[in-house]
């Protein structure tokens, strides 16, 4: 389901995301003024500008969201949350909205708004990472080490199938549908692991990337790149000049200038205080989704104050910028994506094929010969 999210979302909701082109846009600073005017108590975070003319600008807020909700536990596991909560809530709102507001780029209609968390893939997603557990919880480790259990086995497990010989493989390469029920479940379990097993160990290697710092350093290190966090990486800042008033968005957007040419989209963060940048994430045509080249504008002098091209990145950084679209199928569009569909599915045969050809070893080990006059006697369907 997570595979295809944004077009289940598009095809539920086409008068959120598609708007009929008009002649002129107009300007951002005048399409948010409007949605902040719209949503009390918002404060406005990103927004996201499509080069497709039929596509709705998309505009990030931070929303408080209500305080009557307390955390469920004991009084003590209560209290540890909230001080999390509390430590962690403003570094979270400087970074992340919780509200998107689509607005009609050229009449200025706030067409919907849109809370993630508030859907049913989103909890979909929850569970798939969490078990609905949260981070650092039970159910976070127990995805985790299953995650982890899953590519050692679908290693150890091409090693233990590689046949000995071309006749060997070839045979090895069909499922005999004619055969027993048992030929059959062993054909499906092996047959159908050859065919998915490389797919399956990127899959599952990616989501290990995502959780374990032990696994996003081992790509670093087989890359031959430095680890980079997050937040090690630091945005310039802008001269302040006392007296002079921040340039308007639209006018950082005229200073980038043909860098947001020829794009599928720009998302432009604005500064948090007065010591900030204007911040553009651009995704050219035609590039891997998230591959995106970041653009930092002083907010007084509308001068570039520095960039991160995604090609000047090391092996290590690239890969790991584009690790989500790997894993989710994402990353060449629907191609990968309908992949990456029925790869999972299809991974579904294993743990029952699998507990099948376990229960048939471990009954053919409990079953004790019969004995008759001076010889052994062994059933017929235990040889």
């Amino acid at each position: 389901m997570l595979v295809f999210e944004k077009e289940i979302q598009q095809a539920l909701h086409p008068q959120r995301y598609f708007v009929k082109p008009l002649e002129k846009r107009l300007p951002i600073s005048e399409l948010t003024a409007g949605v902040l005017k719209q949503i009390p108590k918002s404060k406005l975070a990103t927004v996201m500008i499509y080069d497709d003319p039929g596509r709705a600008v998309e505009v990030g807020l931070i929303v408080p969201e209500k305080k009557d909700r307390k955390p469920a536990g004991t009084p003590k596991a209560q209290k540890h949350t909230e001080n999390h909560e509390k430590k962690g809530a403003k570094a979270k709102d400087a970074e992340r909205s919780n509200l998107t507001a689509f607005v009609n780029p050229y009449t200025g209609q706030l067409v919907d708004q849109f809370n993630r968390r508030q859907t049913f893939l989103y909890s979909v997603e929850m569970f798939h990472r969490f078990l609905l557990g949260g981070k650092n919880s039970i159910g976070d480790w127990v995805i985790s080490i299953s995650t982890l259990f899953f590519l050692i086995i679908l290693i150890t497990g091409v090693v233990l199938w590689w046949p000995k010989t071309k006749v060997i493989m070839k045979q090895c390469l069909k499922i005999k549908w004619s055969g027993s029920g048992k030929r059959l479940t062993h054909d499906l379990h092996i047959v159908t692991g050859f065919y998915t097993s490389i797919f399956l160990i990127v899959i599952s290697a990616s989501g290990l990337v995502m959780t374990f710092k032990w696994a996003n350093s081992t790509l670093f290190f087989l890359t031959g790149s430095k680890v980079v966090a997050k937040e090690d990486i630091k945005a310039p800042l802008s001269v302040h000049q006392p007296g002079v008033t921040a340039i308007s968005p639209d006018a950082a957007v005229v200073a980038l200038g043909d860098k947001i040419t020829d794009v599928e989209n720009y998302t432009i963060r604005y500064p948090r205080d007065t010591a900030a940048v204007y911040t553009f994430n651009v995704l050219k045509k035609g590039s891997v989704e998230l591959a995106t080249d970041t653009y930092y504008i002083d907010q007084y002098s509308g001068k570039l104050a520095g960039s991160a091209l995604y090609a000047d990145k090391s092996l290590g950084q690239r890969i790991r910028g584009v690790i989500k679209p790997i894993h989710t199928g994402s990353i060449y569009g629907w191609p990968t994506q309908v992949l990456a569909f029925l790869i999972t599915l299809v991974s579904l045969i294993f743990p029952v094929t699998g507990v099948m050809m376990w229960l048939n070893r471990t009954g053919k080990k409990n079953k004790k010969p019969v004995r008759g006059r001076g010889k052994t006697v062994v059933p017929a369907e235990a040889v």
